[in-house]
């Protein structure tokens, strides 16, 4: 943007703030005018220092606040367009300018940040000379202390500006001969001065607070820091003289506990390597690993040491990219400082210290040293190999877990050439792993397997030999290995395999044969498995071989039949060998950097390729095994035979290709002959799980997998082949494999050419076959029509409504898979048509010869799909108007708005339809319209369809009823409740209101409960949600039943006839499913939620919905004179007068305040069992008084007692209460005489007794009666007993040692 740009944009300012700068600008340029100056930066610049100067006066006192920054403003927009000479020139009188604007105390941010910019400018003007000036004249250096002190500004926006010049600053040095910025050193001291004060300061800040304070917050040296991380990467690196004490400082900071720190001492490291990793800053390095190693801290100090040890890590890294052959001849050296830790007690400290070596290990050692290594080089390897092996004494015991981390590391590293450098490791840890009191055997095989596959497994055997055969004493049989083999096994020899494994194989395998046909002893079960696991070595040994073209000869090749033909349990591993050797060398081929293929692997693409041409030579032999193979197995075990074929194929000369493609058409032309005069009852009894399928379906398979490799001249024949198999309904599963040709063929590049010449002849075939497609082969018939078109010429387009219909009326398909090919045909047919062109009328099938032709378009593909409307069948019309719903949500942004409003009209014609099968299509289609549609095409719809469209809110089959409540809850969303009401009928209102209210319920729930945002978000937004459909059309059609919803509020049943717990709904029901599952949380009436982590959470989950109570009457017959106890139990006396007891009983209305929140459970009667669910005696089962337990030896001990006080062996039985009207209570008979009846509350099974909600009446709360009838009734008084509980004096029920369930 150039000045007057800015100059512009000022003079139309948006803000009032930015008004006061608009009347400064507009003065400066009056009185440039008025002295006839041109507007230069240079007057602008002159003229605006002088008005500064009577903003800022001399005193150091600014006059005129709002001035000043308008002006400083200003100057910092013009400035880097003044001249440099003449700030350079002027600089004394700039900065005195500038200066009181700088250090007044008061300034504010605004005029600071604009300060700190012109100074920017000012400084990057300045020349070498310049820069030479002492700090305490005025000069660049004294301006630049300034800046380093508000780089540490306690305001953020400041010290942002300011660290963001001091870059630029440091970055653009002016001319010299030096790389380095003249002020660096200047700027590197000034910082590390600031940062060590701003250490002791927050030292000895933590001292006083003590040291069992952490020192959570310092901003200051986090300011710091990033000062010195700004410096440090500006500068390239750190002054060579300042590194000491950085490094000390930087060190002492990362003992902090905070771990803000720590990362920014880390970050500073970071830095200042980085910089160091330029070629002209290298030199520093070496002092700096120096200064580093010697402030090694103790070996115990857990807090400083791994910071250390990541330093050096990270700082011997950027020395390998710098100098790779010095840090790899110092390996041997940092082996033995860094291992040394591994020895300390500190689990931190040996984890730091083996990453570190790994590190050292994956980073520290080049590429030359592994492809061609001097003599020095295998020295430094020997020495490395030393250091491993003593890692894995007795003197690290205590760390062999990181130690093997550490080996594996370096197997990973030195490949192959491992051998013979690690021998002596891969000794020791395969006798530790061979040890069956060991317990790091899952390390020990990881490492055993970085073994196999850097050293090769003929290596590895060689130290650790299998012994399978005849284990000797001392030489145990290692068939532990042959796992770790068959994972790890790759780029190795495969005549190892050949030589060692294949005679192993066949001697184990012939004492199998010799046991016969007698029976299978454990000993034969074994020698089978590890037949199978010698044979599942093989895809690893042909993962990119290094002997292929020697070991891989015609011996080997008739071996390999041999297995397939004979051993049935080998095949997979065979033929994913065989699918190896040749997968492994094409992706060398495709790998585009020959580099990495020579780093990673010993083969080169010229190796590969030979390699691909020696398997060529084998390749039709082998299709013809794979073949006989593949027709003699079940189809569902075909999978892995098919995937060999098509890589073979893939090698195979054109040739061999065209006769065996010759070979298998004309087999299947005989058995298509054969099968058109077998029965069809005979295929279906031919074509169960446990027989083979006919040869056809066989062959028709081969052709699918042969036609993608073959050349043009063999089209014609497949092209025939299609048009014979296509009308066989009689065959549907062969019709349906014929169909798959075509997807097939368009996968490779020739054969889309081929499909694109023959487009008009694939017209009319899948145009003449339409009537005899069979229902199972829809799917891929659908996949057949979308290639072809994809592929119309434009001339052509009269086939897109020549097969509409079909597509149209295979949207309402069972199968799901081509529901889905046929909305994504529709859309692909929307889209060719909306390129442009003309559809032949008269070419289309049934239409007049004279038919005029029509314009493609998007509007006019929809009036193809509307003409359905007019179908005979319901079944047609509905699927017509799925059809127009899917094409609307596709095409909303792009459809005309006069289309979408005769398609919102039709609709609201078709919902008064009787049909509910169309109706049903049509409720989707309002769904979609109220979702995506602009409100200009929905709301004047309203009127009309709001009243047909509530007149299916009363139908409960086939769901009618939620769909119509979830479509008026997305227009009360989107219109609001007001103009929804309007048009809705008087008598439907109740539901609109309905609705409206619970969503004001939820939003307060949701304000009250959590931050999350309401519901009031776009329905755009919501359209774009997925959830847990695959599409968005599928989301918006039919999502959103009950995702809109939450959670449904009801009341249980309470005790007394009071309030019960409140339960909320966890789980939505699945649409469409009629038993769908739903879970109910049941809570107190208290505010306390239920903790879901409490083992007793499972009591207050129910499967099914709580019962609201029905009398609340009961409330209100609680006199304001009954008492409860501290614990909120009701306390009821028997004797009028005895109101002055002292009984420990409060009022009710404070002891609902002051009592606890406790869950109470509910006891349910045989019926209340019945209606309550599985899930509270599921809880009675495994934690009641009568739950199994288990004894000692973890037998089941069943207890019979009955529940017994706690003050002695009180008895009681349950009896039914005969009042309540029907509802039951619980009577408890005890040992004293006394009973407890608790009344039912709400319907049965829902009762509970809470806090402050009991009741009076016979079945609503009960009474107690006492047992000793004599005299008449005397005291009356009721309690409520559970476990854990104790009866006290006075009546009340005092809690013992913590709480039992109540």
């Amino acid at each position: 943007m150039s000045l007057a740009e800015k100059l512009d944009k000022i003079k139309s300012p948006k803000l009032s703030n930015q008004r006061e700068t608009a009347v400064v600008l507009s003065a400066v340029e009056d009185t440039l005018k008025d002295q006839h100056h041109d507007r230069t930066p240079t007057a602008y610049f002159v003229a605006l220092l002088a008005l500064l100067g009577q903003a800022v006066p001399s005193s150091n006192a600014i006059v005129n606040k709002d001035l000043a920054t308008s002006v400083v403003y200003l100057i910092d927009i013009i400035i880097p367009y003044v001249p440099a000479p003449l700030l350079r020139s002027k600089f004394p009188q700039i900065l005195t300018s500038l200066a009181p604007a700088l250090a007044h105390q008061d300034v504010e941010a605004p005029l600071l940040r604009s300060s700190i910019g012109c100074l920017e400018c000012l400084l990057l003007a300045q020349d070498t000379a310049a820069w030479t000036i002492s700090q305490t004249d005025i000069g660049p250096r004294k301006a630049l202390a300034g800046l380093l002190s508000l780089s540490i500004d306690h305001r953020p926006k400041v010290r942002k500006r300011a660290q963001e010049a001091l870059s630029r600053i440091l970055k653009n040095p002016p001319p010299s001969p030096s790389l380095d910025h003249p002020a660096a050193d200047l700027c590197a001291e000034t910082a590390l001065q600031s940062l060590s004060n701003i250490a002791v300061t927050a030292g000895k800040n933590k001292k006083k607070r003590g040291h069992g304070q952490e020192d959570h917050h310092h901003p200051g040296l986090l300011h710091a820091l990033q000062l010195v991380k700004t410096i440090a990467l500006a500068s390239g690196g750190w002054p060579s003289k300042k590194i000491d004490s950085l490094c000390e400082v930087l060190l002492n900071i990362a003992k902090s506990t905070n771990e803000y720190l720590t990362m920014a001492t880390f970050e500073v490291f970071e830095i200042i390597f980085i910089g160091m990793a330029e070629a002209g800053s290298s030199s520093k390095l070496p002092r700096l690993m120096e200064v580093i190693s010697e402030l090694r801290p103790s070996e115990n100090d857990s807090q400083l040491l791994p910071p250390w040890i990541a330093v050096i890590s990270r700082g011997y890294d950027v020395s390998a990219q710098l100098e790779p052959e010095e840090t790899f001849h110092k390996l041997p050296e940092l082996f033995d400082m860094i291992s040394a830790f591994l020895t300390s007690a500190s689990h931190n400290i040996r984890i730091s210290a083996s990453e570190c070596l790994i590190s050292f290990t994956a980073n520290c050692v080049p590429d030359s040293v592994i492809l061609e290594p001097s003599v020095y080089d295998e020295k430094v390897l020997e020495k490395l190999g030393r250091i491993a092996s003593n890692l894995l004494g007795v003197k690290y015991q205590s760390a062999w877990m990181e130690v093997f981390n550490v080996v594996s590391a370096l197997f990973e590293s030195l490949r192959w050439k491992s051998v013979p450098v690690l021998n002596d490791v891969v000794k020791t840890v395969g006798e530790l792993r061979g040890n069956e009191s060991f317990n790091g055997k899952k390390e020990a095989d990881t490492v055993l397997g970085k073994a196999v596959e850097a050293m090769g497994p003929e290596a590895v055997l060689g130290i650790l030999p299998l012994n399978l055969l005849k284990p000797l004493t001392g030489h145990p049989g290692r068939a532990w290995l042959l796992p770790i083999l068959r994972d790890h096994v790759r780029n190795t020899n495969l005549q190892h395999f050949r030589t060692e494994f294949v005679p192993l194989s066949e001697a184990i395998f012939q004492r199998v044969i010799d046991n016969g046909d007698s029976e299978k002893t454990m000993t034969v079960k074994i020698f089978e498995t590890l037949v199978q696991q010698i044979w599942s070595l093989l895809p690893g040994f042909c993962s990119l071989p290094l002997d292929l073209i020697s070991s891989f000869d015609q011996g080997f090749a008739e071996l390999i039949a041999n297995l397939l033909y004979t051993q049935t349990e080998l095949r997979p591993d065979v033929c994913k060998a065989l699918q190896h050797l040749v997968e492994s060398n094409k992706a060398i081929l495709a790998i585009e950097s020959p580099e990495d293929v020579i780093l990673l692997q010993r083969t080169t693409k010229a190796d590969a390729q030979r390699n691909l041409d020696h398997l060529a030579l084998f390749s039709g032999n082998l299709l013809a095994v794979l073949f006989n193979v593949y027709s003699q197995t079940l189809p569902h075990f075909r999978g892995y035979i098919l995937q060999c074929i098509n890589s073979y194929l893939s090698i195979t000369p054109e040739k061999e290709l065209m006769e065996t493609f010759t070979r298998v058409a004309t087999m299947l032309e005989a058995a298509l002959k054969d099968s058109a005069s077998q029965a069809q009852a005979d295929k279906q009894r031919q074509q169960s799980s446990d027989k083979m399928p006919p040869t056809s379906h066989t062959l028709m398979d081969l052709v699918i997998t042969l036609s993608i490799y073959l050349p043009r001249s063999s089209f014609p024949t497949i092209f025939s082949l299609a048009a014979l198999v296509f009308p066989l309904n009689t065959d549907p599963q062969l019709q349906k494999k014929a169909y798959k040709l075509l997807p097939r063929l368009a996968a490779s590049p020739v054969g889309l050419q081929a499909l694109q010449d023959r487009n008009t002849e694939l017209q009319q075939l899948l145009l003449t076959t339409a009537s005899s497609a069979s229902s199972p082969c829809r799917r891929d018939r659908l996949a057949a029509i979308a290639v072809v078109v994809e592929n119309l010429p434009p001339s052509h387009l009269h086939f897109i409504p020549s097969v509409l219909s079909e597509v149209v009326i295979s949207t309402k398909e069972v199968n799901e898979r081509a529901r889905t090919q046929a909305f994504d045909l529709l859309v692909l047919m929307a889209r060719k048509l909306q390129t442009g062109g003309t559809i032949a009328q008269s070419q289309i099938p049934h239409m007049p010869p004279e038919a005029p032709d029509a314009k493609a378009s998007l509007e006019e593909f929809c009036t193809m799909v509307s003409a359905g409307l007019g179908g005979v069948t319901p079944h047609m019309v509905s699927a017509s108007i799925t059809s127009l719903t899917r094409i609307l949500f596709e095409f909303r942004q792009e459809l005309e708005e006069s289309m979408m409003g005769e398609l919102v009209r039709t609709m609201d014609e078709f919902l008064e339809d009787r049909n509910r099968e169309v109706v049903r299509s049509v409720l989707g289609f309002v769904k979609v319209a109220v979702i995506s549609l602009p409100d200009e095409v929905i709301k004047p719809r309203l009127e009309s369809l709001l009243p047909k469209l509530m007149g299916w809110s009363k139908e409960h089959k086939a769901r009618f009823r939620s769909k119509v409540k979830n479509i008026l809850e997305r227009m009360i969303r989107r219109f609001g409740s007001e103009l929804v009401e309007k048009w809705c009928p008087e008598e439907d209102r109740k539901l609109v209101a309905n609705i409206r209210k619970t969503r004001e319920r939820r939003k307060k729930q949701k304000k009250k409960g959590s931050a999350e945002a309401d519901d009031g978000e776009s329905e755009q937004e919501a359209g774009k949600r997925k959830g847990r459909f695959e599409s968005e059309f599928e989301n918006a059609v039919y999502g959103s039943e009950d995702d809109t919803s939450d959670s449904e509020i009801v009341t249980g049943g309470g005790g007394g006839g009071g309030d019960g717990g409140q339960s909320r709904s966890t789980a939505n029901p699945r649409p469409g499913g009629k038993n769908a599952p739903h879970t109910f949380i049941v809570e107190d009436d208290d505010d306390e939620p239920l903790d879901l982590l409490d083992r007793k959470a499972l009591g207050n989950i129910s499967s099914t919905k709580p019962v609201r109570a029905r009398n609340l009457q009961g409330r209100k017959q609680v006199g304001k004179n009954a008492k409860v106890d501290v614990d909120g139990k009701l306390v009821i006396n028997g004797d009028s007068d005895d109101d002055d007891d002292d009984s420990g009983g409060v009022d009710l209305d404070v002891a609902a305040q002051e009592g606890k929140k406790k869950k109470k459970k509910k006891k349910k009667s045989g019926d209340d069992a019945a209606e309550g669910g599985g899930v509270g005696a599921y809880v009675d089962a495994i934690r009641g008084r009568d739950a199994v337990q288990r004894g000692r030896g973890g037998r089941l001990k069943f207890s019979n007692r009955r529940e017994k006080d706690a003050g002695g062996g009180d008895d009681e039985m349950e009896v039914d209460d005969g009042g309540g009207g029907g509802e039951r209570g619980t009577t408890t008979s005890r040992a004293d005489g006394t009973r407890a009846v608790g009344g039912g509350g709400g319907k049965e099974g829902s009762a509970r007794l809470k806090s402050g909600r009991g009741g009076s009446g016979s079945g609503r709360g009960g009474t107690g009666r006492t047992g000793r009838l004599g005299g008449g009734v005397k005291k009356m008084k009721m309690q409520r007993r559970g476990l854990g509980v104790e009866k006290v004096r006075g009546g009340r029920v005092a809690k013992r040692g913590g709480g039992g369930r109540r």
